[in-house]
């Protein structure tokens, strides 16, 4: 009888030291960083090439008759066919027969028509009350990898298809949801820098007018705040290839907004320095000109996130059903509570010795929503995090689904992929996914602005 073999040992055993460290490379000096970088650079252009045009454009896609009349529009196919007869002026498709293709801003005119034209019933087009301003959405969490960017994305895809006119500001500096949407960002001038400067800079003038009358030495403007006070945001706002869906780009330089912010906090201690985001969308009459404003942070609780926290209606905090993703969101909400009561407990000393109004902050909803779900799983741990998260946790859990990795693949949103590259079931599944994260959001959204609007009326 053969004696049993001897099984192999673990890899990580009788490894040669000698060995070992001739596989290794002269030591690594910073200029080694700059060859990676530039390396990185010329294949994150390539690799975003892949949703773009052969001009290196990025266009959205046509939308086809199937799918205005399944996820767009409530019409019937028939209908919608019998109406473009009746009306040559709308826009017809291209195609011939019953498969016609439109562009979104041909469906978007086909929806104002059916408004106007059609069945009181339906929603053609998606709620907003008269006179209320745009809800901002900030979604965050400081642990990266939980699905924030995408999920920003697709929310902001979602409600541009529904109808809304949506506003994009992306605030990590990393400039993924930037990649996404096609935006071109030369510098820090062309992302919210030059707003949060312009904020600081308004509060520098207003206090050096004080500071006049009363004789004392003024605050110096140096040549970057002059030039902030010239920036309209109309200036950094950039069109995307979506028609409804405009964007404030981020790039690498937004970094130095977290040094350049505590700075200036010190040169004016009663700057409130987180309410720079906020007062620009108010102030420029951004909430006027769109419905629904998205911001995308950085994952970390940095200035720029602070910023984006004080001025969003609504926060979402994407994470995975994990026991490492529940312990961070936990901490990260924890932080949420000390920054802000911070902020809350030093300001409003002040406010009460000079008879002031205190400040605080509030927000109309918080959902922490459950991204890349595998119920196979994690369901027994969905429902944990369900449990402790209670009122604060989105009923439904996305799915990862394999329409997400293909459309990642191509540095597009879902809503992007053209459904004639997969399988018919495996579009309608994986769309799903994310139509069912958008009617919840979609509920928090108008229950906000009804609220907002009976409680003026009340």
């Amino acid at each position: 009888m053969n004696k049993a073999s001897t099984p192999p040992l673990p890899p990580y055993l009788n490894l040669d030291p000698e060995a070992a460290a001739k596989k290794l490379p002269d030591p690594i000096d910073t200029t080694r960083f700059a060859k990676a970088a530039a390396f990185c650079g010329k294949g994150r252009e390539d690799m975003a090439r892949r949703g773009y045009a052969p001009d290196g454009e990025k266009r959205l896609r046509k939308f086809s008759t199937w799918e205005i009349t399944k996820y767009l529009i409530p019409v019937a196919p028939a209908h919608l066919r019998r109406v473009l007869k009746a009306n040559p002026d709308l826009p017809q498709g291209e195609g011939v027969g019953g498969s016609k293709w439109f562009t979104l801003e041909e469906v978007l005119t086909l929806r104002k028509h059916f408004a106007n034209e059609g069945v009181s019933t339906k929603e053609y087009l998606p709620y907003r009350p008269e006179g209320q301003p745009a809800k901002v959405v900030a979604v965050a969490n400081f642990k990266g990898g939980v699905g924030k960017t995408s999920t920003a994305a697709h929310l902001a895809m979602s409600a541009a298809l529904d109808g809304y006119k949506v506003l994009v500001i992306d605030l990590d500096s990393q400039g993924s949801m930037t990649s996404i949407l096609g935006g071109k960002v030369p510098d820090e001038w062309s992302t919210v820098f030059p707003l949060l400067a312009k904020d600081y800079a308004k509060a520098v003038v207003a206090e050096n007018q004080v500071r006049n009358a009363g004789g004392q030495p003024e605050i110096p403007l140096d040549e970057t705040l002059q030039e902030a006070l010239k920036v309209s945001s109309r200036d950094v706002i950039q069109n995307t290839h979506w028609p409804n869906i405009d964007l404030i780009g981020a790039q690498l330089n937004l970094y130095w907004a977290e040094f350049q912010i505590p700075v200036w906090r010190m040169g004016l201690r009663n700057w409130p320095l987180w309410d720079g985001l906020t007062n620009f969308l108010e102030d420029e009459g951004i909430l006027e000109d769109y419905d629904v404003v998205f911001l995308d942070t950085p994952p970390a609780l940095g200035y720029l996130t602070i910023n984006g926290l004080a001025a969003a209606d609504i926060l979402l905090v994407p994470l995975g059903a994990s026991f490492l993703e529940f312990d961070s969101t936990g901490r990260f909400f924890d932080m949420l509570y000390s920054t802000f009561a911070s902020i809350e407990d030093g300001e409003n000393s002040a406010a009460r010795a000079a008879g002031l109004p205190e400040l605080k902050f509030e927000w109309d909803v918080v959902r922490a929503i459950v991204t890349r779900f595998d119920a196979s799983q994690q369901t027994d741990m969905a429902n944990v995090i369900q449990a402790y998260f209670g009122d604060f946790m989105n009923a439904y859990r996305q799915d990862y689904t394999a329409l997400v990795g293909q459309a990642g693949e191509q540095v597009n949103g879902i809503y992007e992929a053209d459904y004639r590259d997969f399988n018919r079931d495996t579009y309608v599944r994986g769309r799903e996914t994310f139509d069912r994260t958008y009617a919840e959001f979609k509920e928090l959204l108008i229950g906000s602005w009804w609220r907002d609007a009976n409680m003026e009326e009340s």
